[in-house]
């Protein structure tokens, strides 16, 4: 308990090998948003296979893809994948250019850069999904 930063982490502590730092979090969200990002794709293709099924088949399951609820996953696979994307280009400048110093930096610069984005992007998403006449 002596190495511990913060106290309320200590019951947690002897579970956890790694500490909560920036470089531990960008880790375990990178690997978070690649299962996210693998989920997706097996949808995807899922969907797809309903092309062979016959226009009925597949038009049902677009229509099931035109609900709120799947308009809000849209949204939420908007951020995964810009997250993995630009998190991705922090590990390649760490990896590859001896960012390694600056890779504080750089993910909390990629991450405004990624908000930014990121509200780019839902307000496009939101103005598609819901005409308003300005």
């Amino acid at each position: 308990m002596d190495g511990i930063k913060y106290k309320w982490m200590a019951p947690f502590s002897e579970h956890f090998r790694y500490r909560f730092h920036t470089g531990m979090v960008a880790w375990g969200a990178h690997r978070l948003t690649g299962i996210g990002i693998v989920i997706f794709i097996v949808v995807h293709i899922w969907s797809i296979s309903h092309l062979g099924s016959g226009a009925d088949s597949f038009n049902t399951v677009m229509a099931l893809y035109n609900t709120p609820l799947f308009k809000v996953g849209e949204i939420i696979l908007y951020g995964t994948i810009l997250f993995h994307a630009l998190n991705g280009l922090r590990i390649i400048s760490v990896d590859f250019f001896g960012g390694a110093r600056y890779h504080k930096k750089l993910f909390w610069g990629l991450m405004a850069v990624g908000v930014i984005l990121f509200l780019i992007g839902v307000w496009t998403m939101l103005n598609r999904a819901i005409p308003m006449n300005v």
